[in-house]
């Protein structure tokens, strides 16, 4: 008796078990609506941040010398094109923002205000360069829209990446990611209008695709951090996909926001 009362209880308990998972995510009722990306976001992005330079100094924190296009794969055409950068004829031209487009912009030193602009947009104003990007969860990008420096984003939160298993030792492709908690944003942005992966004119085209993960994390003194890496793939101007990762440490308020205009050099 004791051996069969122990059994249906554990029938019960898993019956239960299933019930709950059924029911679907914390905040959503059984046959009800899913919550929207901003009531379902595993982590909080929004506030103020400051970018932390801790690599690439002679990229970032200057306009590189005209022809140094080191640690970028680019393609002969590429090379030629960032050899005949003119700074003065992209000003002229009305192009100073060349190098303050979506797959340069986190990049660029300065601070982020993110906010939530409705539960589906996640907005990200940089005062350098006074840029607005605009990330849309679950609505897919249209061709109609006018090419431009900040392009077209599509948003979603990164589900749970694997099991609670043992980590592959040796994970393959840029999409391998570790982890057994959903904590990244994952964007995709493409229609872009033609920019500058560096201010010193290395180019990317109009047929480049940005991926991006955000990734939350806090130190043990209590500062909040976040990781952004950055994949740009271009099959006119980049032999393989350009890899970078970028750190901006999460500010108390808004005293160091400073908007200023884009710059040519």
């Amino acid at each position: 008796m004791h051996a069969r009362a122990c059994t249906c209880l554990t029938v019960l308990a898993l019956l239960a078990a299933v019930d709950l998972a059924a029911q679907g995510p914390p905040g959503r009722g059984r046959g009800g609506p899913p919550p929207s990306p901003r009531a379902a976001a595993p982590v909080d992005l929004t506030g103020y941040w400051v970018s932390v330079v801790t690599e690439d100094w002679r990229w970032r924190m200057m306009t590189p010398a005209p022809g140094d296009f080191a640690g970028v794969p680019l393609t002969p055409q590429a090379r030629e094109l960032g050899r005949a950068w003119d700074p003065v004829r992209d000003e002229a031209e009305g192009n100073a923002c060349k190098a303050y487009g979506a797959p340069a912009i986190m990049r660029v030193p300065g601070r982020l205000h993110i906010t939530w602009e409705n539960d589906t947009t996640l907005r990200i104003d940089t005062d350098a360069g006074t840029q607005t990007r605009l990330l849309h969860f679950g609505v897919p990008s249209t061709t109609d829209a006018e090419p431009s420096w900040q392009g077209y984003s599509v948003a979603q939160w990164e589900g749970i990446v694997r099991g609670p298993g043992p980590p592959e030792f040796f994970p393959v492709g840029l999409n391998a990611r570790e982890g057994t908690q959903p904590r990244s944003l994952e964007v995709v942005t493409t229609n872009l209008r033609p920019g500058y992966l560096r201010k010193n004119g290395v180019p990317y085209s109009a047929g480049t695709t940005l991926r991006e993960y955000f990734d939350l994390h806090t130190e043990r003194n209590g500062d909040v951090w976040f990781t952004v890496t950055t994949i740009v793939e271009d099959p006119e101007y980049l032999t393989e996909p350009f890899v970078t990762s970028t750190d901006l440490r999460k500010e108390a308020d808004a005293s160091g926001w400073n908007p200023t205009p884009c710059a040519v050099r």
